[in-house]
């Protein structure tokens, strides 16, 4: 009998009728406080993959994280708020002891052969077999559910705020080798540290507030991506005020432009 990836272990959901479905937290991507955040909104993507009145497949999804889930059980509800003829609105609420810890929306469709052009090109980097893999010693257990390798921006190994840039470069995938598809890519579009800690090699409180990812791959180039590495790279705009944003794009190794994202996280002096 053949074991479920981990990344699906921790992502299944159990229909509960209607727009409900019940999950729980996995020990395997737990993160400073709460799970890694990444592994919740793939959770919430997949009651929306999972739901039976879905039309088409994932262009955009946003969450606000408003409380770290605690360990144990929890329930989605994905929602269609509003269905057109090849579009489709999804309200999301992710509930823990009846109070809501996560919220978001979501827009899926029917995709159509267009013009197409990735305007933001892969940058040169070395290949990941040109890479050495690993980011040391970090105490948080989603770490170890990934291989990375990373190029530039790695988590600073001296706190001693050295920083000068809070660009990141890195190859990554899920550990051990996952085919990508739309839960698994939203959870690697928040693969990277927290930005503050790169520009500054300073620790500080941080959380993400909200996050928003725009697909723009569909099925096919999901499959033809397969369980290779993907490049993420993420920097910030502005740090201010306890507020930071980062954009971030993740590319396949054939140079195409999967997913962009974004993404608001709140620091503490």
């Amino acid at each position: 009998m053949t074991t479920a990836h981990v990344f699906d272990q921790a992502i299944a959901l159990t229909p509960q009728g209607g727009n409900l479905f019940a999950g729980h937290t996995s020990a395997a991507y737990g993160n400073m406080v709460g799970p890694f955040g990444g592994i919740t909104a793939a959770q919430a993507m997949n009651a929306v993959l999972q739901h039976p009145q879905r039309l088409g497949e994932p262009v955009s999804l946003t969450v606000n994280f408003a409380a770290a889930l605690a360990p144990g059980p929890f329930e989605v509800e994905a929602r269609p708020a509003r269905t057109n003829r090849s579009t489709q609105h999804w309200v999301i609420d992710v509930r823990q002891d009846g109070q809501s810890v996560l919220t978001g929306t979501a827009f899926t469709a029917l995709r159509r052969d267009t013009w197409s052009l990735d305007e933001e090109a892969m940058p040169q980097c070395p290949s990941p077999e040109q890479v050495a893999s690993g980011v040391g010693s970090i105490p948080m257990e989603w770490v170890k559910q990934y291989e990375m390798r990373p190029i530039a921006g790695a988590m600073p190994a001296v706190w001693d705020g050295s920083g000068d840039s809070s660009l990141t470069q890195l190859w990554v995938r899920d550990q051990p080798p996952r085919s990508l598809d739309f839960a698994s890519l939203t959870a690697l579009s928040d693969v990277f540290f927290p930005r503050l800690f790169v520009r500054r090699a300073t620790l500080v409180p941080v959380g993400t507030v909200t996050l928003t990812i725009y697909f723009h791959a569909d099925t096919a180039q999901l499959q033809a991506t397969g369980s290779g590495h993907l490049l993420a790279q993420a920097r910030a705009q502005a740090f201010r005020n306890g507020y930071f944003d980062h954009t971030a794009q993740l590319w396949n190794q054939a140079g195409v432009l999967l997913v962009t994202t974004h993404q608001l996280v709140y620091y503490k002096n």
